[in-house]
């Protein structure tokens, strides 16, 4: 890697503070060193834009995909993050802890049908620049900013749940209310159903003791009238 780029990434890290931004060119990867102290946090986000030739400017696309990753160069390079995003209007996020002291490497790579049809377009053109912006912002050792935000993100979690534990609550005591209405209306009708059988035993035992006492009274009629 040229001195040139080594000098202008490593600035973009000192100045963390700043969206900043480089360029590249296709798909090559561009990568910067920063040598970390153990244990400190790093969190960067950044946000992938591909040169558009009819507005002869840097816009967003699906087309593209950016993977960066960071490599421990005093451990083998030993990859500590991988992740490949998409080119969109949120910028992507990276996190990752030293795990020990030591340098560490970042790159950045483009992929995808944009980046491919970059490279070739770019290679007679301003190679100054690329066909690939990409805007970096990272904060290093800002644990306390990092936390608040994090602590912000698990509040509104928080509070979430607990919005559906209230919904689920209060569905649950519609479902007991439900059910106790269920229960008190099948007791009623269980009730009016015993009452109807009892009542229908009644009157056929007033029906049967009506018609025997006619028949009985028939009969005597009709024993009278033969003796007479």
């Amino acid at each position: 890697m040229h001195l040139t780029s080594l000098l202008t990434t490593t600035a973009l890290l000192v100045s963390s503070s700043q969206a900043l931004y480089f360029y590249l060119d296709g798909t090559t990867p561009k990568c910067f060193y920063e040598e970390l102290p153990k244990d400190t946090l790093v969190v960067g986000t950044y946000k992938a834009e591909a040169f558009n030739q009819n507005s002869q400017s840097y816009i967003t696309t699906n087309d593209l995909a950016v993977q960066i990753t960071v490599d421990e160069t005093f451990d083998n390079d030993h990859r500590v993050v991988s992740q490949t995003s998409t080119s969109s209007d949120v910028p992507s996020k990276f996190t990752f802890s030293a795990a020990d002291s030591g340098l560490h490497r970042l790159c950045f790579t483009p992929s995808g049908p944009a980046a491919v049809s970059l490279q070739g377009w770019f290679s007679g053109h301003d190679a100054a620049k690329g066909g690939v912006k990409i805007w970096l912002d990272m904060a290093i050792g800002e644990s306390s900013k990092i936390e608040s935000d994090d602590k912000n993100k698990i509040d509104s979690i928080v509070g979430k749940v607990r919005e559906l534990n209230s919904r689920l609550a209060d569905i649950r005591r519609e479902q007991v209310f439900q059910r106790e209405r269920e229960a008190e209306f099948r007791d009623q009708s269980e009730s009016v159903n015993s009452r109807i059988v009892k009542w229908t035993l009644i009157q056929l035992v007033v029906l049967g003791g009506t018609c025997a006492w006619q028949l009985s009274h028939l009969r005597s009629f009709f024993i009278k009238q033969k003796l007479t």
